[in-house]
């Protein structure tokens, strides 16, 4: 990942929402925090006329971002074959459950991000390797760099498509549950439950040498 740029990006018919848009922001600021936060993405698109939704890995450099596949991955095959791959890429993370006295105001506290475009197979040996270190690194900072490098054969097996940040919206709900004022005295529990991801203690590999250590970063705080 890159550090955030400033500046916005522009409003397009498919990225102003039609419900809450004093909820949507368009500052990079925003965006690529909430890009830079996530572990997977969500990537739609349109093959033989039926909408297909895959869970992936990405990484952020500047205003591109990489998604990670196989040679041999319906949206690689679809992205060579029809030069581009009109996609919506989606990141999103729940900070709250929101409970309120009424079954009908419960909600979720969220951060997340839309992204339309259209994808391309990156086919230049640099970036490539440029874009499967920051996959590495999104995952875990540091990481690239503390690891072997992909071979050729594993290079080979490894498909990476990127999405240019042009066409994106951010959007988030914070704060409490917006109960009825009639309802304020009902004897239901009302509140926020928080929802994070942390990271746990590091599991050695079985056979790894114990006079490896574990590295600094994997005792870092779990991501915002």
């Amino acid at each position: 990942m890159s550090t955030s740029a400033t500046g916005s990006y522009t409003e397009s018919p498919y990225t102003v929402p039609t419900r809450n848009k004093k909820r949507a922001a368009y500052d990079r600021e925003t965006v690529h925090a909430i890009l830079d936060a996530g572990y997977v993405c969500h990537l739609g698109f349109v093959r033989d006329g039926r909408p297909v939704v895959l869970p992936t890995l990405y990484g952020r450099v500047g205003d591109r971002l990489y998604v990670h596949g196989s040679t041999g991955s319906r949206p690689l095959n679809t992205a060579q074959r029809d030069a581009g791959l009109p996609v919506c890429l989606t990141v999103t993370h729940v900070d709250a459950l929101v409970l309120a006295r009424s079954a009908f105001h419960h909600s979720v506290n969220y951060r997340s991000v839309v992204v339309h475009g259209v994808a391309t197979p990156v086919t230049d040996p640099v970036e490539k390797a440029e874009a499967l270190d920051a996959l590495v690194d999104h995952v875990l900072p540091g990481r690239a760099a503390d690891s072997r490098p992909a071979n050729d054969k594993e290079l080979a097996a490894t498909a990476v498509l990127a999405l240019d940040l042009e066409e994106v919206s951010a959007k988030a709900r914070t704060g409490g549950p917006n109960d009825d004022p009639e309802d304020e005295s009902l004897p239901y529990w009302s509140g926020l439950l928080p929802v994070g991801v942390v990271h746990g203690e590091p599991v050695p590999a079985e056979g790894l040498d114990p006079a490896v250590a574990a590295p600094d970063y994997l005792t870092s705080p779990g991501r915002p």
